[in-house]
């Protein structure tokens, strides 16, 4: 029985949530592969083979794998997947837009968004919003999951000497290409990876005012900057600053929530956090219900007397 999983990569090093998705793999029992699929990307394999846990690197290199390109990643990955019995990938854009086509081809039922491995063919994955846990198992011959990286501590990133192998990279098939990215710079840590958190919510009124007051919070703990889906789709804030189930899943050591309701969809997206500080003036609010630390209290006061008091 072994386990392959896809890593996520910059073709320079190995993105946090494979080591996440290593931790979940090494739990399904077996020997832990992994497939470092890009262009130029050699530092990447070199990197995942350090990974503890780790007994091979398949590295595949051509153009075609340059961008991570659904449609020729997934071609590469079923190019190899007669092998293993566990094909994972992290539960992050990329990994959802690469393991349906996966799982299609291979006609088997995709087990997503897993947070336990129970055993080898039993795993559990939260449902309605995170209010409930379904435990699944499966009969499938090969098993594709997709992992949630909050559910599983990180493999170390070092301390593994797994040998790294060279596999034929697949043909570019053609029906997609890159065009181009944006991609967002920031001083601040991404959002996924942070330790701290502050979130802003609809109380805040206006894209100003979330600068004003919640700019200043992060600053001071070093914090990235969160926002619930009623502010980003207010305009306060931007798409990628949305936290919760059809945002982002976080689970930092804090989770300072402003002027934020707590929706069940904002929960399902921070409720793991370690200590959550929730700060609103009312107090029937459903956020109250899931935090550590809760003061009743008008943000646009209670905020700047945090600031002054740190």
């Amino acid at each position: 029985m072994t386990a392959l999983v896809i890593a996520e990569h910059d073709n320079a090093s190995v993105k946090g949530a494979t080591l996440n998705t290593v931790t979940a793999a090494a739990a399904c029992g077996g020997d832990v592969h992994v497939l470092v699929a890009g262009a130029g990307s050699a530092a990447a394999a070199a990197a995942a083979a350090q990974i503890a846990g780790v007994s091979k690197v398949l590295h595949a290199d051509a153009p075609g794998l340059a961008h991570g390109l659904a449609e020729n990643v997934a071609a590469q990955v079923l190019a190899i997947a007669s092998g293993y019995s566990h094909i994972l990938f992290p539960a992050t854009a990329s990994g959802k837009n690469v393991a349906p086509r996966v799982a299609a081809k291979l006609d088997v039922a995709q087990i997503s968004d897993i947070t336990k491995v129970e055993s080898p063919d039993t795993f559990e994955r939260p449902i309605y919003a995170g209010n409930a846990i379904a435990t699944v198992q499966s009969s499938d011959a090969t098993k594709v999951i997709t992992v949630r990286t909050t559910g599983f501590d990180p493999a170390s990133a070092t301390g593994g000497s797994a040998p790294v192998e060279a596999v034929s990279a697949t043909a570019d098939n053609g029906s997609s290409s890159f065009v181009g990215s944006e991609i967002a710079k920031s001083d601040r840590p991404e959002l996924t990876a942070a330790k701290i958190i502050v979130s802003g919510g609809r109380a805040l009124g206006s894209s100003e005012k979330f600068n004003e007051v919640m700019t200043p919070l992060a600053d001071k703990l070093g914090a990235a900057l969160g926002a619930s889906r009623a502010a980003v789709d207010a305009g306060y804030a931007p798409n990628d600053w949305q936290v919760g189930q059809t945002g982002k899943i976080v689970a930092p050591q804090l989770y300072v929530a402003c002027g934020i309701s707590g929706a069940i969809q904002h929960l399902a997206g921070m409720k793991d956090s370690k200590v959550i500080v929730a700060i609103n003036k009312d107090p029937e609010a459903p956020i109250f219900s899931v935090a550590d630390y809760g003061l009743e209290a008008d943000l646009f006061a209670a905020v700047p007397e945090l600031i002054n008091s740190l």
